[in-house]
């Protein structure tokens, strides 16, 4: 099945009318007090936090396309405050204790995100729900449970997670042969480029200029050089996520990994009576290759997956268009889990990259010896940890000794990824073997596939 519309960034700007008139570009040669490289949501946070902070601070903003081009006005709208990276990592490197603060922070996030959109008056159809991961076969059941004992031996209490048998989860959400499902609460759904222009919004009427149309062709200590000139600075901020690898010297830093959604027409009510979903929960699955989906405002379902992982050299999408096998995989997941759905049209299909480290664990710093800063590498959990990102970065950058500095995140250095052709191989290794061990797990097999274990091991999942 094709999609009507493919790309042009995402569904999310369409439903507001479309991608935005660009803000003029850099305007030549200028000097700043801070330079953030990247008007996503890591860079506007950071904007926010700062000047909110220090409204002296002369902050500037420059971005290649606009704001919330990349991954910001793409995702699929969880705001979870999740922790889906691995807490043993982060533990190696600090304490239990730590990690556990690192979570709650995280946790956090939700609220105080919600805050600020009130606060600034951003209407961004955020609705506070649970989040969903059902168990459609024995293997992933097995998963569903593990998860939620493992999310509570890590302090999250009943209010915080759960654990629902079939019964329960299909009358949430008519899901086909669903076994139980993992609930993590206290969550919200968002319309993410909706947030995005409005924290956009909100930086500028902050007195921060965002210079879009301006491409930087590399970052050193106290200078951002860009195509429209330089800009000097004591204290400039790497907010780029899944577009790093694009920046000279960042190559192999944090690989661009593939992502693509897929939205269906508006849903007739008599459908929605079939499938149930009125508390709007955010969707996923036990699955190794997962998907994530979301009722939208207006009552379509957005389905979103992996596709085609990675590309080869890290290069990125063109304005989000996908391929047709993407489209095709996506709509099979969506009337697999929904069979409900299978007589409904694609409306709009689009993809996106975020930035995964070499160890799969996101991380925020700040280079006191050349004035750098850096977030993301979030691996999916983009829109509520950036937010994290930017109250963290405000307290770097002012060198503020805080709780939020010391979190197990902060100035954690990984590893690069491998040269090309070993990253490609690596990843698309790893999807494949994932595919074949859901493939076999839905046939039947009732425990995990040995193939994803040593996929993980593999890549360092």
């Amino acid at each position: 099945m094709d999609a009507k519309v493919n790309g042009n960034v995402s569904f999310w700007y369409a439903d507001i009318g479309g991608p935005p008139a660009p803000r003029p570009p850099l305007p030549g040669d200028i000097d700043a007090d801070v330079c953030i490289v990247g008007a996503g949501y890591t860079g506007l946070w950071t904007a926010y936090y700062l000047k909110k902070a220090e409204p002296s601070l002369r902050i500037v903003i420059v971005e290649k396309e606009f704001a919330g081009f990349g991954a910001s006005g793409r995702n699929g709208g969880w705001l979870s405050g999740g922790f889906s990276w691995s807490r043993e990592k982060y533990e190696k490197t600090s304490s239990r204790g730590a990690v556990v603060a690192m979570q709650s922070a995280m946790q956090g996030t939700v609220d105080e995100v919600i805050a600020i959109a009130e606060a600034e008056g951003i209407d961004a159809d955020i609705r506070r729900t649970d989040e969903l991961l059902v168990a459609t076969n024995e293997a992933q059941l097995q998963r569903a449970k593990a998860m939620y004992e493992h999310a509570r031996s890590w302090e999250l209490t009943e209010d915080r997670v759960g654990y629902i048998d079939g019964a329960e989860a299909g009358r949430r959400i008519a899901v086909d042969n669903v076994l139980g499902a993992f609930v993590i609460k206290k969550v919200a759904r968002v319309q993410p480029a909706k947030l995005v222009q409005g924290l956009a919004a909100a930086v500028a009427r902050l007195g921060v200029p965002i210079y879009e149309q301006t491409t930087v062709l590399a970052i050193d200590k106290g200078k951002v050089t860009t195509d429209r000139g330089i800009v000097r600075a004591e204290k400039i901020v790497r907010a780029t996520e899944g577009f790093t690898a694009g920046i000279a010297g960042h190559e192999r830093l944090w690989l661009p990994l593939n992502s693509a959604i897929v939205v269906t027409e508006p849903l007739p009510e008599s459908l929605w009576k079939e499938i149930g979903w009125d508390g709007y929960e955010v969707l996923g699955d036990a699955a190794h290759a997962y998907c994530y989906a979301q009722r939208t405002r207006e009552g379509r379902i957005a389905m979103g997956g992996r596709g085609v992982p990675y590309r080869f050299g890290s290069k990125t999408d063109v304005r989000g268009r996908t391929q047709r096998a993407t489209i095709d995989k996506l709509h099979t997941i969506l009337t697999t889990l929904l069979p409900q759905t299978r007589g409904l049209r694609l409306d709009h299909a689009w993809c996106g990259v975020l930035g995964v480290p070499r160890d799969w664990c996101t991380t925020c710093g700040f280079d006191q010896n050349t004035g750098i800063g850096w977030a993301g590498g979030y691996v999916g959990l983009g829109v509520s940890s950036s937010n994290l990102s930017g109250r963290t970065l405000r307290d770097l950058l002012l060198g503020r000794d805080t709780e939020l500095t010391r979190l197990p995140w902060v100035n954690r250095q990984v590893r690069k990824w491998e040269p090309e052709p070993l990253r490609w191989l690596g990843v698309h290794s790893m999807y494949q073997l994932y595919r074949i061990a859901d493939e076999r797990e839905a046939r039947g097999l009732p425990r995990t596939s040995r193939l994803a274990a040593f996929a993980d091991r593999l890549t360092g999942h």
